[in-house]
């Protein structure tokens, strides 16, 4: 299977779950370190959209602002520095995750924005949590005025401001959950 290539200045879905659904965060401090990682190594070659991290899968929207293969090194790095982490931590070997990790060219601005709410909306969809008050997806990074690495400006932006932003996370949303039935 040939893999997505990440074009510069293109928006990607990425994601992956555990090996055989496993969780690859077994508490939020593996969370917060998996989130430290991501911006350690990918913040200068990314711009991140949306995230989501549930026990045993992830998701991130991002845009690519560098090269290829800088990307591609980076989020190679990035797995591979949070995998040797987890694996010392939890006292375990080999694999964390399936294969390589998953990714999805968005090719209009429509799906993009479709697919932001998803991610957003994984809590509620896998667990029936409150999405609003999930610590570790992007919404509370959105709609509140902290310090964060997401492209906040331009999410809202595409929304047309926060009341659409919030309005949009409260509407049905089934598209997108059929299309990734994988978690």
């Amino acid at each position: 299977m040939k893999l997505e290539v990440l074009e510069r200045d293109c928006y990607y879905h990425i994601y992956n779950r555990g090996i055989n659904s496993t969780f690859i965060f077994k508490n939020d401090e593996n969370k917060s370190f998996f989130l430290r990682k991501l911006s350690d190594h990918l913040s200068a070659k990314v711009s991140i959209l949306a995230y989501c991290l549930m026990n045993n899968h992830f998701h991130l929207v991002i845009q690519v602002i560098e090269e290829e293969k800088q990307v591609t090194q980076a989020f190679s790095n990035f797995f591979n520095s949070y995998v040797k982490a987890f694996n010392k931590q939890t006292n375990r070997t080999g694999s964390l995750f399936e294969k390589h990790f998953k990714r999805i060219k968005l090719d209009n601005e429509n799906y993009l924005k479709q697919l932001i709410v998803y991610v957003n909306l994984n809590p509620k969809h896998h667990f029936d949590l409150n999405f609003v008050d999930y610590r570790f997806s992007s919404y509370q990074a959105i709609i509140s005025n902290l310090e964060t690495k997401i492209e906040r400006e331009e999410v809202l932006s595409l929304f047309g401001g926060i009341e659409n932003f919030v309005f949009r996370h409260n509407q049905k949303n089934d598209i997108l959950t059929e299309m990734y039935t994988f978690e």
